[in-house]
């Protein structure tokens, strides 16, 4: 996937040969790493309805309309780390190997909001290690994320 895939919103224009073509432009203050931008790309098989959750989930906007097979999703307060659908026909092969943990200070009213947006319970009870406390869910693709209930000084005061 190139730059160009990263979808914001599209623009029209005409090319060196005078042929109209898309391209994104990047309108959204991105997380940042030493050597550019960063994105988090979610395979999915149905972009509206990943999105939807995606969206409900995290307090997410949509960039702007699909773009073949991707859609941008931005914090709604601003800057932050953009999530990057990617419809694919692939089926989920396994448990993912990397995962989102929404880290919040009350575990049982945060995992309530989660499954009412569409996440599905993988874990009945939640676990606990090392002071921390979660639940593995998944996204409607099946995709895991955990929320997490850390000890009480994790926050500040």
């Amino acid at each position: 996937m190139g730059v160009d895939a990263v979808a914001m919103e599209t623009d029209s224009e005409e090319d060196v040969h005078g042929r109209a073509r898309d391209h994104m432009t990047m309108r959204h203050g991105h997380q940042q790493y030493l050597g550019g931008e960063m994105v988090l790309v979610i395979d999915c098989s149905d972009l509206e309805r990943s999105a939807a959750f995606w969206c409900d989930a995290l307090g997410y906007r949509r960039a702007g309309p699909p773009v073949g097979q991707y859609l941008g999703l931005f914090p709604a307060q601003g800057a932050g780390l953009q999530l990057l659908l990617q419809r694919t026909h692939d089926p989920k092969p396994a448990k993912n190997r990397m995962h989102l943990d929404l880290r919040t200070r009350e575990l049982g009213p945060e995992v309530a909001r989660i499954r009412a947006a569409g996440g599905v319970l993988l874990t009945q009870e939640p676990m606990a290690e090392f002071g921390f406390r979660w639940q593995v869910l998944a996204d409607p693709d099946g995709n895991e994320l955990c929320v997490v209930e850390p000890p009480a000084e994790h926050w500040p005061a």
